[in-house]
């Protein structure tokens, strides 16, 4: 019985990929368009302060981000324990309290965040009024954005990715629209305003989609006003002691970024921005299979199954750090040639930002299911205390380094190093409050990404280096070899004898159903 329950888990957890994986596709060749179409239609400068502008915002969603993460967690836990009378409960206070939290961040941003924006930051003159306008649209689609979190969680928690799928999908095509309009439009106008009041206006409405699915297809998404004093309190505990990891997230991510703009200016905040492009189409295959896991693991977790549990947590950091290495790997081998076919013309920085960001984004993957595992326990304060702080040193170190006039590059590297120290942290205390294997997850996983990583860049590196040929023809032989390559080191080296059989089973059931057709 437990068996068959596995099966139809991983089964599931595949569809809920496949169905991602279409709406990511999609989702990145159009995103990949409209990034060079806005970075032409706005300017660098612009593009830059909408970027940081844009991040200035999301130094308000401290609070935000601890109880999204706590709502998800609880909604999935209690799915996972059957109690839907406490599953309501959970829903209606998470909403009580993401409004009143909205009105919290709605006092703070006009305040604090106008003052910030209008004396600190550096900003043309003759953009602050823009940039007063981005700030205001900002605010007024973090708020709407910040009382559907729980709408959102539900369908996460429910494990209906096709929604996801769907509405993501719509999302992407109405995006499109805007910069379209931004682009083409033949009439004159500030195109940094329209654009973000535009975006902000495609925002609410696909929120306000989720939230009609929600209600017509969840039984617990009905505010009911009352108070649940246990369920108020277990959350906010939850929320609270996860504030300290998701203030060292941001610090380590929008914080930086701030103080680029502050020591550089926009362009180099433009530079990042593209970088974070490149690096969103890329983790985004991983993140839709991460989306389709994390489920699982804290439905196993709260059904006592720890066994599935840990199993989960090992394959779902491997093949995720596989998926991004596979993509990752032709454009960390020629960067500067896909920046040049996609954009024509970029800021200086942007290829070595685009490189230490996807190093960066390989080094993080592998603790996402570790994280996910501990918020399942529900015992986060020590945990949140050490790892916590050390993401937060993300930020005084790189305001060192910047103060003594390194290059921008140094603040990834500070990053990486800080990643790697996190993870370590991760496994110390998973040990202890989950009964993980640090010894195992280390040769299980991480020795076994290193081996597999050695394995795909070997050849690619000779190549590269001995192959005279330049312009498309380097690219496509590089891309041929870079996918070649890391495939098979993750097919050969990277999976287990059941996971190979797993996937050559998927691969003909595929052939066989086109075959038919």
């Amino acid at each position: 019985m437990i068996e068959n329950n596995h099966r139809e888990n991983t089964k599931r957890i595949a569809k809920n990929t496949l169905m991602l994986y279409v709406r990511m596709l999609f989702s990145m060749l159009v995103s990949l368009y409209t990034s060079r179409v806005v970075l032409q239609a706005l300017g660098v400068e612009d593009y830059g302060i909408n970027n940081v502008v844009g991040g200035l915002v999301a130094m308000f969603s401290l609070i935000s981000n601890s109880l999204s993460d706590s709502v998800s967690r609880f909604l999935t836990f209690e799915l996972g324990r059957g109690d839907m009378e406490r599953l309501k409960e959970t829903f209606s206070t998470s909403l009580l309290i993401h409004l009143v939290l909205a009105g919290i961040v709605f006092i703070l941003a006009e305040s604090v965040g106008v003052w910030f924006l209008n004396t600190q930051m550096t900003i043309p003159a003759g953009r602050l009024y823009a940039a007063n306008w981005v700030f205001q649209a900002s605010i007024l689609s973090f708020m709407f954005g910040l009382s559907s979190v729980p709408y959102n969680a539900s369908i996460t928690s429910h494990e209906r990715m096709s929604a996801f799928a769907y509405i993501g999908m719509l999302d992407v095509v109405l995006r499109l629209l805007i910069v379209l309009f931004i682009a083409y439009a033949p009439f004159r106008f500030d195109r940094l305003i329209v654009y973000s009041l535009l975006t902000v206006g495609v925002g609410m409405a696909l929120q306000c989609i989720y939230l009609w699915y929600c209600r017509k297809n969840f039984e617990e998404c009905r505010f009911r006003l009352h108070f649940n004093k246990k369920c108020w309190k277990e959350m906010g505990a939850f929320a609270g002691w996860n504030f300290i990891g998701c203030t060292a997230g941001l610090l380590s991510g929008q914080g930086v970024n701030i103080l680029l703009n502050l020591f550089l200016g926009p362009v180099v905040n433009a530079a990042r921005g593209i970088a974070l492009s490149v690096n969103t189409a890329v983790t985004g295959f991983a993140g839709n299979f991460m989306a389709a896991v994390n489920p699982q693991i804290i439905k196993s977790y709260a059904a006592d199954d720890r066994g599935y549990t840990f199993s989960l947590v090992e394959r779902g950091s491997r093949f995720s750090f596989y998926i991004i290495l596979i993509l990752a790997l032709p454009i960390l081998f020629e960067t500067e040639f896909v920046l040049t076919i996609w954009l024509k013309q970029f800021p200086e920085h942007t290829v070595n930002f685009v490189r230490l960001v996807l190093v960066l984004s390989l080094c993080n993957i592998v603790s996402n299911t570790l994280i996910v595992l501990q918020n399942s326990t529900g015992r986060i304060r020590n945990y949140q205390l050490a790892v916590g702080g050390m993401l937060m040193m993300n930020f005084p170190l790189s305001y060192l380094c910047l103060k003594v006039g390194l290059s921008p590059e140094t603040v990834f590297i500070i990053a990486v190093v800080v990643s790697i120290c996190c993870l370590l942290l991760r496994l110390l205390f998973l040990r202890r409050m989950a009964g993980l294997s640090m010894s195992g997850f280390l040769k299980n996983v991480c020795l076994n990404l290193i081996k597999v990583t050695a394995l795909a860049i070997a050849i690619p590196l000779a190549v590269s280096a001995l192959v005279n040929l330049h312009g498309w023809g380097h690219f496509l032989l590089m891309v041929f070899v870079c996918l070649v390559c890391s495939s098979a080191s993750v097919y050969f080296l990277g999976c287990s004898r059941n996971e190979r059989h797993f996937i050559r089973q998927h691969i003909v059931a595929v052939k066989n159903k086109f075959l038919v057709r």
